[in-house]
């Protein structure tokens, strides 16, 4: 009977543990634009370890910084760096854990445009400014000789939440703009000077493709996704180019800093496609919960090695080898107790 009693209760201490660990949440918050390939990456690492599950929350890289920061979630996700100002007052040391490379693209909705559309830096920063404001307008029209545009009026759309995907394009039109540069200036967020928000890739996918004559920015794989119709940027060295894996790893052959805070806008590389970018992981270097923390280095080792193997079929390109290596070093370094 002691026997019985013993394997019993033996019995129920496994079975509590099991729950227990089965209830192990990872939580992060977070940026829109890699969410397709974060979903992907959770789904895959809780196959391989089904004690732990990442709960993520795509509420943009704003709201991912600000989580973060707050230690609301164990790790925060965002497309843009943190500020100097807002490492410093975070409560400890956060690392910019670089996971793939994605590009922002301008999307449009416009009747008879059958070929893909040019765009010049003027056209891109005259539209976002409403300078620009009719299709017809000769800065585009000289870029697209033989398209059919109409005199009809632009409607802009752009994010209402904070975004890192705002911040790559806001960052580009920084660069090519100085009137950007000096009225509207970059971030997650900034005080546009004309049109629609819309909130997050889906929002702005959304409403770009019900709304005839309109032009917004998404993540490349948000205009795939929804068979949105996407332009041609032209480079920093003159050429027109389209978003795709070559064109955004060409803009990574950059110098990275060691804190992997970089921005590779407008790269000089002949064949980069201008409105490329980093996305990051931010994850503390002390780790406060040890069974999350091990869980969480170990993640990242799996996605800087196996992982990385999913990008291009979602539309990223993944980590040049010389960065891969530089951030699996870093990595080394989370402490965790």
């Amino acid at each position: 009977m002691k026997t019985i009693k013993l394997l019993s209760m033996a019995a129920a201490l496994a079975v509590s543990t099991a729950a227990a660990r089965a209830d192990m949440l990872i939580n992060g918050a977070g940026a829109t634009f890699p969410y397709p390939i974060y979903s992907k990456w959770f789904d895959e690492y809780h196959k391989m370890k089904p004690e732990f599950k990442f709960n993520y929350q795509s509420i943009g890289s704003g709201g991912g910084i600000r989580q973060i920061s707050a230690g609301t979630v164990d790790f925060g996700a965002s497309d843009g760096p943190m500020t100097d100002s807002q490492m410093e007052s975070a409560p400890g040391y956060l690392y910019h854990i670089p996971t793939v490379l994605g590009a922002v693209v301008p999307t449009y909705n416009l009747e008879g445009a059958s070929e893909t559309l040019n765009f010049t830096p003027k056209a891109l920063a005259g539209i976002f400014l409403g300078k620009i404001k009719t299709w017809d307008d000769p800065e585009i029209k000289n870029a697209n000789p033989n398209a059919n545009l109409p005199p009809q009026p632009i409607v802009v759309v752009h994010r209402s939440d904070g975004s890192g995907t705002t911040y790559i394009w806001v960052d580009y039109l920084s660069k090519i703009s100085s009137e950007w540069a000096t009225k509207v200036g970059k971030g997650t967020s900034v005080a546009w000077p004309v049109g629609l928000g819309g909130k997050g890739n889906e929002g702005v996918a959304g409403f770009v493709k019900q709304t005839p004559n309109s032009i917004g920015y998404v993540e490349l794989i948000y205009a795939k996704q929804n068979k949105l119709s996407y332009g041609k940027v032209q480079n920093k060295a003159g050429k027109f180019i389209l978003a795709d894996l070559d064109s955004v790893s060409a803009a990574a052959r950059t110098k990275m800093p060691s804190d992997f805070r970089v921005s590779i806008t407008n790269s000089p590389d002949p064949e980069a496609y201008p409105a490329s970018g980093f996305t990051w992981l931010l994850v503390y270097k002390k780790q406060k919960d040890a069974v999350k923390g091990r869980a969480l280095v170990d993640f990242l080792n799996w996605m800087l090695a196996d992982g990385q193997g999913f990008a291009s079929d979602l539309g990223y390109a993944p980590l040049p080898k010389e960065v891969n290596a530089m951030v699996k070093t870093a990595v080394q370094k989370i402490e965790v107790k």
